[in-house]
């Protein structure tokens, strides 16, 4: 794998978005260790990227990685605690799937020195961007709205009971951003007559917890959507049909209601 697994589109709205995982991306030395390369792929935040393209049309900045969270979870605690103590959840280089399958061959999972190493060269220079593109424009604006990009299946037993709502908020108990930032994105979810939470089973992950410093001017918020807004969902998701291929068509209402929640948030950076 090339080592180009960063990507920054630079604009010039106070408006960030992160998108941690949508990459597939394996390093060749780490492949052979995987029990399937489909495995190692099945929990990305699948065409995400696709799913928000609108925002280049807003002047949004977008930082993406290209990396298969299955190498590392960059939306994890760098020091491997957990983010939702008591909870399942899957570790900072993950050893499972959200359902609970090995991820790894017998006795190929990495030990402490190689998880250290793999959250050296690309969890931490992940954020070093998202840090620098926020200061760069909370410079030009005084307030900045991180907006960090997340989707999942609908139904996850072993991560959360019966069915997610569509929009699931995360601003850490409401300290990631100021309330009026949360309760606009609230009214903009609400406007769609879709289902939603607000800081629900997803709080928030560590980039909206590390980054979100409202009384510096970096307002950090969380969406986590169910899959089913976008794309068809298996019952029963297996290598023949997950992930389910991008349809614009398909996905245009969401995107369209997407639309409306990020102009909400550079409303708020304007009131």
């Amino acid at each position: 794998m090339a080592d180009d697994w960063l990507h920054i589109r630079r604009g010039n709205a106070p408006l960030v978005l992160g998108m941690p995982h949508t990459g597939t991306q394996i390093p060749d030395d780490l492949a052979a260790r995987y029990v399937s390369p489909w495995r190692a792929r099945k929990d990305a935040d699948w065409w995400i990227d696709r799913l928000y393209s609108f925002a280049e049309d807003l002047d949004a900045t977008i930082v993406r990685t290209t990396l298969s969270r299955s190498v590392i979870d960059v939306n994890r605690d760098p020091s491997g605690a957990s983010l939702y103590p008591g909870q399942t959840t899957t570790e900072l280089c993950p050893t499972t799937t959200f359902d609970g399958e090995p991820l790894y061959l017998p006795g190929r999972e990495p030990d402490q020195a190689e998880i250290a190493g793999r959250r050296d060269r690309w969890l931490l220079p992940y954020h070093a961007a998202l840090a620098a593109e926020l200061e760069r424009l909370c410079d030009l604006h005084g307030k900045v709205v991180l907006y960090d990009c997340h989707s999942i299946r609908s139904h996850m037993p072993r991560l959360f009971d019966g069915e997610l709502p569509q929009f699931n908020i995360g601003t850490n108990g409401g300290v990631t951003c100021d309330p009026a930032l949360e309760a606009a994105v609230e009214r903009a979810c609400a406007a769609t007559g879709l289902s939603l939470v607000v800081n629900g089973r997803f709080r928030g992950g560590y980039t909206t917890r590390h980054h979100g410093r409202p009384d510096l001017g970096f307002h950090a918020i969380q969406m986590e959507l169910a899959c089913r807004g976008y794309v068809d969902e298996p019952d029963t998701p297996d290598e023949s049909n997950w992930p389910t291929p991008y349809d614009p068509a398909r996905a245009a209402p969401l995107a369209n209601h997407l639309r409306h929640i990020l102009a909400a948030c550079l409303e708020w950076t304007t009131a």
